[in-house]
């Protein structure tokens, strides 16, 4: 096989598929995984994954894509940096990133965001690709990395991601290479953009945002058009005029763009197809927010006067007639609001001329008006958005605009006009005509022919343009349109002449008559003329706008004679009235006469930069012509329009420069000069020609020349500011100041001019000239004229703005200086909010970033910046404090660009005088104050750029050592205060991780201040040492800094730009630690939980250096006192905090262990304290990471195990404020569960520990979140009612009265509050009518083993039992068990699975059902109790549980399957009584018994007795019942038919054989033949009953059932002997006692008799007694109680079986009951819960308590009363009643006494009892005589 080799190119690779690796040294990779290739082996790779280097492996070559990367050594480390454009990784790593989060979401069910992050990542894999290509135009990839940042940016802020910083490319910052006050400005950039952008997305009102922010900032805009196509059935040439329109003006904007069309279809220069495109330019930002905008096309066609006319031979060619128009809405194209693309094609609809004399303009204004339909007919465009002047277009989009790419300008100029951009262009409009027709009969067919004639008449060639992209031509033939009077033709058109021409020229318009008939037509002559001159007499242009012109008639001859027409009028004048004349013509010359009926009008517009319609500015231009006239001229200038001074702004400012150095001798014009000067540039610092700054600077740099301005200027400039400094009126000196920067531009650049020239010369007087002008202005600073103020506020504004130029020609130094005198010379506090703006101006000038200015200024900047910050913070001082720190900014800012070398001192000046101003303005501050951020940035940015030194020289800056320690502390304080609230913004990733860098550093740097200075005992500063401390953790432990919680890439990026922080202030702290030698003492137990916050850091190398301090501590504890009590306490009471707040694993637990073990091997004396301090810390330790895993659980069972186990903890270690508190958690669990029995337990648990006693209860007794003291009694008494109420709600009567009690007896014996007394007796009173009364469910109990490895430690093979809720079946308490255990397999077997099992890996759960059994309760002993009073003691108070399991022994018999049926019963003993403080306790013992098959048979033959007993019971005190039950019942015991019951027993048990080998059992036997004896007369009563009720169609069947009777009773008899039962007809009168009392006398001889030796007297001595019988109460099913003496509905017998299923009863009636309970052992049913509701009850009697017994004899029938199960009487209040509620039920109760029938029974039982003590004196029984 080939060997492995190294890779060279192939280093980096995408999986492109899944790689399932099926060996070890196999990398398993799904799609998408990144991996690090190592080496090559044919079709493999060995490699790695980057996310995880720790996963290594081969894969092969197919599966994955290769990218190409470059190969960076440093110090032989291979660094591999993929060759992809940055962007495309980024976007690559943020998809990584959302794709993570974008399957969170989904599994959320977060529907909304899950396809919001979709569709983002969407867009981002298509630009990826996009960017990958390589293919797109400049302008596009530029447009595309918009989008892209902007959209990842977007998207990191909606996932709360980190904000990522940029550069103006959109590259990432390195925050290595940018300062402080950089970064922090760029994430408040940053910030402001995404929250702008999420506006504008919750408003999507601007989709393309990257276009629209780009359109709105630009000054300049441009429309791209490109025509696809025009569809149209003309027959004729035709000219398709397009253009920009504004719908609401009416009027056109911008110049027509001409495609000349050919009759066949295409463009007439066929060449010009697919490349007709056009750009309208000139767009300003006034266009753009017109309200609409329209792009027309009015399309003229060429050919015949009616297109109808067949006769093409004889018609006129060539008119030009109208067609129709094309209309398009580009408002939102034009404003950036919809996506402009210049592939998406729109279609204009064309709409014809209806009519013939229809007039295009009137045609536009309908189709706008009303979209009629064009039948598929127009025209189709592409259209894009350009931004920029046509140069800027042409260099952005080349692929788009080219040299030949047809400019098409606005009508007028545009927002900003350029010098150099000489333009001379007039637009013509022919707007209308009226024309008489004279002698014609017919209105004429009018056309205008347009010319430029020069003064002799010539024509002047090529002056004329129709459209742009169209040659010039020599004449303009208008549309034509067909017998109008008054023809509207609204066209435009462009003369372009020279302007040395224009003084001579004029226009001539000819009208001349059209015939449709070529024959006629061609004797058509010119009817008339108008002319109109372009230039006035004085040199000025034509007005801009309306003119109505003369319209001249005669000979056409004479028309053309320009000699005969220019002494005539030209325009008309409004004076002359039609009416007034009424000769033909008012005036004629040579052939012409002035036509009074005719009228002709056209529009002008002048756009020329170099010819004005302003007289007062032309005099100014031409001021040599008339220099009388130049004082007025210079003073006009102000009422000049600023329109018109602007367009001439060169020319004018030429004029203005060439008078002042005309007249450099005298000064006459200076001031006047200077002032229009100054009007100038006010103009241009308007925001309307705010634009023209860059004309100005152009002409400044390139057109200026006056080389002696200079001097003139700083005269005036001199004399205004002394007479102001003065306090003398002097009106321009505002304006002047304002104006300070371009006059100072133009003193500079002409003394720059004048240099160049004469080499030099006069420097000297200059630099004195600006030092006076200098003191000038310093004079005006120091004047204390009221009127100075406003001046001195606007010197302060605008001085800085000179700088820039002033240092190109005057010493730097020496105007540092001059500057230095300009603040001092401010009184101290005047003006201090404008002097710093002013000094901010300064500092961000080029004059800041020389060394040497630096030292003049900046001292001066940070005195007046100290006595501003330190001034009171109140609200006027707000925007005072924004201004310094952005001065401060600006100064840290221009020094960290610098070198080192040139910034040490100024650094040093600021650390000394701002830093701890800055500082104490930090904490001072409120931590939600809108310049809090600023302040930190910037204090950060002074300890950043601090170095050692300026460290060391700081601390040495204070003169005492308190000054010093003061400072650490408050630093100290700040930082600490500052890691745990971050002034940023929690995205503000990199901005955190700088300030984090800069602090651990200056931490450092002061930690060595403290060893040098504070460590000696006699100078030792605890204090010091302990904030010290404390700031340490506080940034060891901040979140920002703890790496593993971060995604992989995030984890990765801070740890190669960073580092992990956290180590490098932890070896540290561990250093200062140890250096503290006997001062350690002092810090315990306090820097404990510090210590122990930094140790549960999980970062190993940390771990391990700072464990060791725990050792140390206990070391220097216990050297101290002999223990290390203070230690321990404080590290179980931090432990506690810590890990619940999620710090601490396993790994820490072992760590910890074997750290401090090893510690102890050199000392031998701690050595035990320590062990048994590791295994306390470590139990506690299990139990708190137990409980801090499950408390994010689902399952509350799992939290409440892990609370109680820590419980137990805190109480065996004695932490009696730990132990109130999980406490409290625990019973917030139950309440959460409405576990309520079991949250009153464990309050009662907080009650013990307080006493009924009036002193105050310490604060660890105290309830948590109680704040207030209390005493012992009242917060007991409190807990009471609590507890109480809880109990109340858990029905736990019992429990609450005997709290109730111990309340009385307090409330009566010690405060004597006999109100409250009353209170607590009625609710007792309250209680006990509930026992009574109210229905309480027997809840299940299941016994549940969890075995297997796969559970946590407070499971793992360990047996519970659990208390089910009400009416909760095992099948559902198992569903939700397995439900916490989605992974757990269910067992099937309920015996106690193998080590096998218990050491397998996984999770086994088995579940089953156990019985309680009974405690012995002494106080029942022997006394005849209610079984709603004994029923309670069944289920609750227990601690002891059964579950029996039938098996087979020995032979079996077919025939006879009781004799081998033995029964296996499990007894499980739970660590507490149950209900208790959980609803499950641990099993601490269990233990098996088998019973035999004869003591089985017992049981079940009891079970039967007292069935029938329970039945007879029943009937006899409720005569409503249904008969069929009872039916059922006695049938299926007497019926011989199905008769297997007691023959069986006979069978089995009673034989020679059995006898023989079992002599053991003949007690036992006699016992069974008792209760076989028994069964007669309880049947015998049965039958009585039956034979009253029983219907007439039932007594076939009764009949019957006696029958069967009498022969089972003579042979039962006749084999056991004769028992009988007292007689329950003789009633006497006698006081009232309840059925169930009377019943529970027999259980209680049942149970005596239980384990009797069976001696079977033949006749009982029979008493009477009374036995009465309250109506019953009864649930419907499944409905409200039934009130008390209802009778109880009849249930169907069908019911009944079908309700059996779900219940653990086995109804008699279903075979024999012997019968039915072998079935039911065979099947396991018989051990199910009986919950209570059932009719009859079947539960074996408990073995053990047999055995726990010793019982007299009696020959009594013997039912254990364990397993009676009596019908209680419903809760009045439950309406809800469950499904297993719904059974036949039956109760008696002592309710309601009116209804009461009193009854005379035979006293039987009463008698029994009674006896038992007199006759054979033998022992008492004890009743219930097992443990509680």
């Amino acid at each position: 096989m080939a060997p492995w080799r190294k890779t060279d190119k192939e280093r980096h690779g995408v999986a492109i598929y899944n790689f399932q690796g099926s060996e070890a040294q196999h990398l398993t990779l799904q799609i998408g995984d990144v991996v690090r290739i190592q080496e090559t082996c044919g079709d493999w790779y060995r490699g790695y994954l980057i996310k995880h280097k720790l996963s290594q492996g081969i894969f092969p070559t197919s599966f994955i894509h290769l990218k190409e990367v470059t190969v960076e050594k440093r110090r032989n480390i291979e660094n591999i940096i993929p060759a992809e454009i940055p962007l495309a990784q980024e976007v690559t790593t943020t998809l990584w990133e959302w794709g993570s989060i974008w399957k969170q979401l989904y599994v959320a069910s977060k529907k909304e965001r899950f396809l919001q992050v979709q569709s983002m990542m969407y867009d981002l894999m298509e630009w990826r690709s996009q960017l990958l290509s390589g293919t797109l135009p400049k302008d596009e990839l530029k447009e595309l990395k918009q989008k892209v940042t902007s959209k990842i940016d977007y998207g990191n802020k909606i996932l709360e991601l980190d904000l990522i910083v940029r550069d103006e490319d959109g590259n990432i910052l390195d925050p290595d290479k940018t300062s402080v006050i950089s970064l922090f400005h760029a994430h408040e950039e940053a910030t402001y953009k995404i929250t702008e952008r999420i506006k504008e997305e919750m408003s999507k009102d601007q989709p393309d945002y990257g276009v629209y922010s780009r359109i709105s900032s630009s000054p300049t805009h441009s429309l791209y058009v490109f025509v696809r196509n025009f569809v149209c059935r003309i027959g004729e040439d035709a000219e398709l005029f397009m253009s920009l329109y504004d719908p609401h003006k009416q009027t056109v904007i911008s110049e027509n763009y001409l495609v000349r069309w050919g009759s066949k279809g295409f463009p007439k220069e066929i060449e010009m197809l697919n490349n007709l495109k056009v750009v309208f330019t000139d767009l300003g930002n006034k266009d753009l927010n017109r309200d609409k905008i329209f792009l027309i096309c009015q399309i003229v066609r060429i050919g015949k006067m009616d297109l109808k006319d067949i006769n093409a031979k004889k018609c006129t060619q060539g008119l030009r007639r109208p067609f129709g128009v094309a209309v398009m809405d580009i408002t939102d194209i034009i404003k950036g609001k919809a996506e402009s693309d210049e592939e998406k094609q729109h279609f204009i609809p064309f709409h014809p001329v209806s009519a013939e004399n229809d007039f295009l303009h009137s045609l536009l204004g309908k189709v706008i008006a009303s979209k009629g339909d064009s039948g598929g007919q127009g025209l189709w465009v592409t259209m894009k958005m350009l931004v920029g002047d046509i140069i800027q277009i042409r260099k952005d989009y080349p692929h788009l605009v080219d040299r030949t790419t047809v400019v098409a300008r606005k009508l007028g100029f545009p927002e900003i006009i350029m010098p150099g951009d000489v333009r001379n262009d007039i637009y013509i409009t022919l707007l209308q005509g009226d024309f008489d027709k004279y002698t014609k009969t017919t209105q004429r067919n009018v056309e205008v022919i347009m010319c430029v004639c020069t003064e002799d008449g010539k024509v002047l060639p090529n002056a004329i343009c129709v459209g742009a992209g169209d040659k010039a031509m020599n004449e303009y033939h208008s549309v034509v349109y067909y017998q109008v009077k008054q023809p509207r033709w609204m066209e435009t058109v462009k003369v372009a002449v020279p302007i040395e021409d224009m003084q001579r020229i004029h226009l001539r318009f000819m009208f001349r008559h059209r015939s449709s008939l070529e024959s006629k037509d061609k004797g058509e002559k010119n009817f008339a003329m108008s002319y109109v001159k372009l230039m006035k007499e004085d040199g000025t242009t034509l007005h801009d706008g309306y003119h109505e012109l003369v319209v001249l008639k005669g000979d056409s001859k004479k028309m053309e004679d320009a000699s005969a027409y220019l002494t005539l009028p030209s325009y008309r004048h409004p004076v002359e009235n039609k009416g007034a004349t009424l000769s033909r013509s008012s005036s004629s010359v040579g052939g012409l006469s002035v036509s009074s009926r005719d009228v002709f009008s056209i529009s002008t517009l002048v756009c020329s930069t170099k010819l004005t319609q302003n007289v007062g500015l032309l005099g100014l231009l031409k001021w040599r012509m008339k220099p009388q006239l130049l004082q007025e001229n210079l003073e006009k200038l102000k009422i000049v329009d600023g329109e018109e001074v602007v367009k001439f702004l060169q020319d004018t400012l030429d004029a203005l420069f060439n008078i002042m150095m005309e007249h450099s001798q005298s000064n006459e014009y200076d001031i006047l000069v200077f002032d229009a000067l100054i009007y100038i540039i006010g103009l241009i610092a308007d925001r309307k020609f705010q634009h023209f700054n860059t004309v100005l600077e152009a002409y400044i740099q390139q057109h200026f020349s006056a080389t002696l301005a200079y001097k003139k200027l700083m005269t005036v400039l001199k004399t205004y500011l002394d007479t102001s400094s003065r306090g003398e009126q002097c009106e321009p000196i505002l304006r002047t100041l304002k104006a300070l920067e371009y006059v100072f531009k133009f003193i500079v650049r002409s003394r720059t001019l004048f240099s160049q020239l004469y080499e030099g010369k006069e420097q000297m007087e200059f630099e004195e000239s600006m030092r006076r002008l200098f003191e000038s202005i310093n004079n005006l600073m120091k004047s204390q004229y009221k009127t100075t103020i406003l001046l001195q506020v606007a010197a302060l504004k605008y001085i800085p703005s000179v700088l820039h130029d002033v240092e190109t020609v005057f010493d730097a130094k020496l105007l540092s200086q001059l500057l230095y005198e300009f603040y001092t010379c401010i009184p101290p506090v005047k003006l201090q909010k404008q002097k710093v703006q002013s000094m901010n101006e300064i500092v961000q000038s080029n004059l800041f970033k020389k060394q040497e200015c630096r030292d003049i200024l900046l001292p001066v900047i940070t005195k007046e910046l100290k006595e501003l910050l330190e001034q009171r913070d109140d609200g006027q001082h707000q925007a005072e404090k924004k201004h310094c720190v952005e001065l401060l900014n600006s100064i840290l800012e221009v020094l960290s660009c610098q070198d080192a070398a040139f910034t040490y001192d100024h650094i040093q000046e600021i650390m000394v005088q701002l830093l701890r101003t800055v500082n104490r303005t930090v904490i001072t501050m409120g931590r939600d104050h809108a310049l809090i951020s600023h302040f930190v940035a910037c204090m950060t940015a002074i300890l950043d750029q601090m170095g050692d030194q300026h460290y060391s020289f700081y601390i040495e800056t204070f003169q005492t050592s308190s000054d010093l320690v003061d400072f650490l502390m408050e630093t100290f304080i700040m930082f600490k205060d500052l890691i745990g609230k971050n002034v940023y913004p929690g995205d503000w990733m990199a901005m955190s991780m700088v300030q984090n860098r800069v602090f651990l550093r200056a931490i450092n740097k002061f930690a060595e201040t403290m060893n040098q200075k504070f460590l000696e005992h006699t100078s030792f500063e605890f204090q010091l040492w302990n904030n010290y401390f404390h700031l340490a953790v506080a940034f060891i432990t901040q979140d920002s800094l703890q790496l593993e919680q971060f995604t992989h890439a995030k984890y990765n990026k801070i740890l190669n730009k960073y580092g992990d922080m956290r180590r490098l202030i932890g070896f540290s702290i561990r250093d200062m630690w140890y250096k503290l030698g006997q001062n350690k003492i002092c810090f315990i137990p306090g820097m404990v939980g510090p210590i122990l916050e930094m140790t549960l850091i999980p970062e190993a190398e940390l771990r391990k250096a700072t464990i060791p301090i725990f050792f140390d501590m206990m070391l220097c504890e216990y050297q101290r006192t002999g223990a290390f009590k203070k230690f321990e306490n404080e590290i179980i009471l931090k432990l506690d905090h810590e890990v619940e707040g999620g710090r601490g694993d396993e790994q820490y637990m072992q760590l910890l262990e074997s750290i401090l073990m090893e510690c102890t091997a050199e000392h031998p004396t701690i050595a035990k304290s320590v062990e048994n301090f590791v295994s306390l810390v470590k139990g506690l330790l299990e139990k708190l990471l137990d409980y801090r895993g499950v408390m994010t659980d689902e399952s509350k069972d799992n939290r409440m195990s892990c609370t109680v186990n820590l419980l137990n903890f805190y109480k065996d270690n004695n932490r009696e404020e730990m132990y109130i508190r999980y406490l409290y958690k625990l019973r917030d669990l139950h309440l959460d569960c409405e576990n309520y029995t079991e949250a009153a337990y464990t309050l009662l648990l907080h009650t013990w520990l307080l006493k009924w006693s009036d002193e105050q209860c310490a604060s660890q007794v105290m309830q948590t979140g109680q704040q207030h003291p209390q005493t012992h009694r009242q917060l007991k008494e409190t807990l009471y009612e609590t507890i109480i109420g809880y109990f109340d709600k858990g029905k736990m009567w019992e429990e609450a009265i005997s709290l109730c009690k111990e309340l009385a007896e307090q409330y009566e014996m010690e405060i004597f509050d006999y109100e409250l007394l009353s209170q607590n007796l009625t609710q007792q009173a309250k209680f006990y009518e509930n026992i009574m009364k109210i229905l309480r469910t027997k809840p299940d109990y299941f016994a549940v083993g969890y075995y297997g490895q796969g559970f946590p430690s407070f499971l793992r093979n360990k047996v519970f039992i659990y208390r089910g809720k009400e009416y909760e079946r095992r099948e559902d308490f198992q569903m939700q068990l397995l439900s916490q255990f989605p992974n757990a397999e269910k067992m099937n077997t309920t015996s106690a699975p193998g080590d096998d099992v218990r050491n397998a890996p996984g999770q086994y759960i088995q579940c089953f059902t156990v019985q309680p059994v009974l405690d012995e309760h002494p106080r029942f002993k022997n006394k005849p109790v209610p079984d709603q009073i004994i029923n309670f003691y069944k289920s609750n108070y227990v601690q002891k549980f059964h579950y029996s399991r039938p098996v087979r022994r020995g032979k079996v018999d077919p025939e006879n399957e009781f004799a081998s049926m033995w029964i296996e019963r499990t007894s499980f003993l739970t660590a507490y009584k149950l209900p208790g403080i959980l609803r499950w306790f641990e099993v601490v013992h269990m233990s098996q018994t088998t019973i035999s098959p004869l003591e089985n048979a017992i049981e079940t033959m009891s079970t039967v007795n007292e069935k029938i007993l329970m039945m007879i019971n029943q009937y006899q005190s409720d005569e409503s019942l249904p008969i069929n039950p009872l039916s059922m019942l006695l049938n299926g015991i007497v019926d011989p038919a199905v008769m297997g019951g007691f023959a069986k027993y006979e069978k089995a048990f009673f034989t020679e054989e059995y006898s023989r080998e079992h002599p053991e059992d003949q007690d036992k036997l006699s016992h069974l033949k008792d209760l076989i004896a028994w069964q007669i007369p309880f049947l015998g009563a049965g039958i009585k009953i039956h034979e009253k009720r029983v219907s007439d169609n039932l007594r076939p069947f009764h009949d019957r059932m006696e029958e069967c009777f009498k022969n089972l009773k003579m042979k039962v008899e006749k084999e056991y002997g004769v028992r009988e039962m007292p007689d329950f007809e003789d009633r006497r009168v006698g006081r009232p006692r309840s059925m169930l009392r009377s019943y529970r006398q027999m259980s209680v001889i049942s149970l005596a008799s239980m384990h009797s030796d069976c001696s079977t007297p033949s006749k009982v001595p029979a008493e009477s007694f009374d036995l009465e019988s309250a109506p019953p109460k009864t649930p419907k099913v499944e409905e409200e109680p039934i009130s008390p003496g209802s009778t109880l509905p009849e249930v169907k017998l069908r019911r009944s079986k079908k309700r059996t299923k779900r219940s653990s009863v086995v109804f008699a009636d279903e075979k024999a009951a012997t019968e039915s309970d072998l079935k039911r052992l065979s099947r396991k049913q018989e051990f199910m819960s009986d919950t209570n509701l059932s009719e009859h009850a079947a539960i074996p009697a408990r073995v053990s308590i047999l055995s726990q017994m010793s019982f007299a004899s009696q020959s009594m029938p013997t039912i254990p009363a364990l397993t009676l199960s009596v019908a209680g009487v419903p809760g009045l209040d439950e309406a809800n009643t469950s499904p297993r509620l719904s059974q036949t039920f039956f109760q008696v109760s002592d309710g309601d006494k009116k209804t009461l029938k009193k009854k005379k029974v035979n006293q039987f039982f009463k008698t029994m009892l009674a006896s038992k003590s007199s006759e054979e004196s033998k022992q008492i029984p004890d009743f219930l005589s097992t443990n509680m």
